[in-house]
């Protein structure tokens, strides 16, 4: 049975974006050898929404209060790509990681499993 999931992030900057995760969002991790960081990340869910476009999957990360959160870390020099968006079902917006990469972020409004 499937116990888990592992998400990847390719990267321009390989340290700089563990040290993000480490440093920034304050996520434990292991090193599995050699260097691979490896992060504790929080509990997850999984969506799935319909595309006229090609299929895709996007890494969002969750919050409970998204004007304290994006608060806290554009205290910490994180570099936000969107303003803030009210979509209904959420209030998102999106970061810049160190390595190039976006991720969004949001606060659900939506029935949490």
């Amino acid at each position: 049975m499937i116990n888990g999931t592992h998400v990847v992030i390719y990267t321009r900057d390989v340290e700089a974006d563990r040290a993000f995760f480490s440093d920034v969002l304050g996520w434990g991790h292991v090193d599995a050898g050699h260097g691979w960081l490896i992060f504790k990340a929080p509990p997850a869910e999984v969506a799935c929404h319909p595309t006229d476009g090609e299929p895709s999957h996007e890494l969002m990360l969750m919050c409970d209060d998204l004007d304290a959160t994006t608060a806290e870390l554009a205290v910490k020099g994180v570099e936000f790509t969107r303003p803030t968006q009210d979509a209904g079902w959420c209030r998102v917006t999106g970061f810049r990681l160190p390595g190039g990469g976006e991720v969004a972020l949001y606060e659900p409004r939506h029935p949490r499993p």
